[in-house]
């Protein structure tokens, strides 16, 4: 069972991978536009199934290091089954550990002329992002659409630049101020004075 995964969730509380999953849409975007494109890219749930599949499929599956599955399906096979109609392409990437962050990611990606290409088309304006860590092992998928139809745009929000701020940060920012107020320490210790 894996430690993490993206729920679409805003609970901070119980793990999950959904910031880290925008974070990759963002730089995406920016790379995008760095590049001269000058639409936006949107998520796409059918892409995100079919990046959640491959995600699951390399994570239980050793033998797995890239865009085919364990059923000899390709990127675009799993993108057809979930329901997307047009072209898509994939960036894959396994880290040997329980975590990595989006800076680690987009510098792996951004640096491998294969996904730079694949990450900077200004024709993939839909996105789906799906990434599982497991103790000892973490795997991320885009996959990257062109679809044929046109795609009405007024109806998927971009991305909220607060991704992931709701009640929990509060309290957890209150339970720090406890601490700072009871004490006079800011940010609090982690272990108490010893008189």
């Amino acid at each position: 069972m894996p430690a993490a995964s993206a729920d679409n969730d805003n609970n901070t509380l119980i793990p999950n991978n959904q910031r880290f999953n925008n974070g990759v849409v963002t730089n995406v975007f920016t790379v995008q536009h760095q590049a001269g494109c000058t639409n936006d890219v949107r998520v796409n749930r059918q892409l995100q199934l079919a990046a959640e599949w491959h995600v699951k499929d390399v994570l239980n599956n050793r033998a797995l290091d890239g865009d085919i599955g364990s059923d000899g399906s390709t990127p675009q096979d799993r993108a057809n089954a979930a329901g997307f109609r047009g072209k898509v392409t994939e960036t894959v990437a396994i880290n040997p550990a329980m975590a990595m962050s989006s800076i680690e990611l987009i510098n792996r990606w951004y640096y491998d002329p294969a996904a730079f290409a694949i990450m900077s088309n200004c024709a993939a304006n839909q996105i789906g992002v799906w990434s599982e860590n497991s103790l000892d092992r973490t795997v991320v998928v885009a996959v990257y659409g062109e679809p044929d139809y046109p795609v009405d745009v007024s109806r998927v929000l971009p991305l909220d630049p607060a991704i992931d701020y709701d009640a929990s940060d509060e309290l957890e920012y209150g339970n720090s101020w406890w601490a700072w107020i009871l004490r006079g320490v800011y940010p609090p210790r982690s272990l108490a004075p010893q008189n």
